[in-house]
């Protein structure tokens, strides 16, 4: 289980037997933009993945079929979730993430990276952030 999950268990956890006078309707939840991940398995289906609400998922024999049972399992969840007064989180924005981190390489590595980004004419960051970009798979990147 990955750190946001640990928190969003402990965030609807905490928020059992509570009230929410505020507590937002359906309509509210559905017209937000969650983001999803769409895969397609190896005999030929499409998995379907709402990051941001925990165990909301399915799957359909085509793109068209697993989108549609994707909003049908979205809106499943967050009725659930209401009905229970359980916490709803709300889609992460890009602007949630944070925009650097540190990683310590081997001499050998940074090395072969400062050379090669000097061949290139550009800065070590410039470099290094090529190289993740045109390396990280986009096929789990939420839509």
């Amino acid at each position: 289980m990955s750190a946001r999950d640990k928190e969003l268990k402990a965030m609807r956890n905490n928020s059992k037997n509570v009230r929410f006078d505020t507590m937002k309707d359906l309509n509210y939840y559905l017209k937000l933009k969650y983001p999803f991940i769409l895969e397609k398995d190896n005999d030929g289906s499409y998995f379907i993945e709402y990051p941001d609400l925990p165990g909301c998922m399915t799957c359909g024999s085509t793109i068209e079929e697993a989108l549609r049972m994707g909003e049908d399992a979205k809106r499943s969840w967050i009725a659930s979730a209401i009905s229970d007064n359980d916490f709803i989180p709300e889609p992460k924005i890009a602007e949630d993430y944070p925009d650097n981190f540190k990683l310590r390489l081997p001499k050998t590595l940074y090395k072969q990276l400062s050379v090669n980004a000097n061949a290139e004419g550009v800065s070590m960051n410039q470099y290094c952030l090529y190289l993740l970009a045109n390396g990280v798979k986009t096929k789990n990147a939420p839509v």
